[in-house]
């Protein structure tokens, strides 16, 4: 019987690292590693597509695109995932956020196929200046407030301690950055 529960447990562990899948997106030949994580299929990079509209390279360098990728404004990023894939939306943040914390680490980065890889693309507010680069990320939600603000899920390091958090309506008076001209990156989620 402790073969036969090892010989599963095996199979189930190689099933899921090879299970994953390279998403090619047709528009611009981009290719992102996936993960699987609580059934849900997630981009495993930030998004590197230019939208015609709405998306930036940090410091408006390409260079910084490979690593981080784009940053959108909250309407481009409802737009910027490919074909069968959509902007996630602050519940599927908030469970994904949840299996994180019990579980595992963002940001493993050492070939293991099932890390969500957090890249810490900074980000670039209303008024066009960038900030926070290699110090924090931030991922629009598809969760819309009112016309003027939306939804997000930041990843910051503070005093080398990781502080993740969503924003949350009631908190928008207090803590800017629900304003849906700033530029945050974006991960998608491939649809059900």
């Amino acid at each position: 019987m402790k073969k036969f529960i090892s010989a599963a447990v095996l199979f189930f562990s190689v099933y899921t690292v090879f299970a994953q899948e390279i998403l090619t997106d047709r528009r611009d030949g981009n290719k992102y590693r996936t993960v699987i994580i609580s059934n849900k299929t997630w981009m495993a990079e930030n998004l590197r597509f230019k939208s015609k509209t709405g998306s930036v390279f940090y410091d408006n360098d390409i260079n910084n695109s490979a690593d981080f990728g784009m940053l959108y404004n909250w309407k481009a990023a409802q737009t910027a995932c490919p074909d069968g894939w959509h902007l996630p939306s602050g519940s599927e943040f908030r469970e994904l956020s949840n299996h994180f914390q019990n579980l595992e680490s963002w940001r493993t980065k050492n070939g293991d196929t099932l890390s969500f890889e957090i890249s810490l693309g900074g980000m670039q507010d209303h008024e066009g200046t960038f900030s926070e680069l290699n110090e924090s990320a931030y991922y629009w939600t598809s969760t819309e407030y009112d016309k003027h603000s939306a939804e997000y899920f930041s990843y910051l390091i503070i005093d080398k301690m990781i502080v993740t958090d969503i924003s949350r309506k009631e908190d928008i008076e207090d803590i800017p950055g629900t304003d849906k001209r700033d530029r945050y990156s974006v991960r998608c989620v491939k649809n059900q």
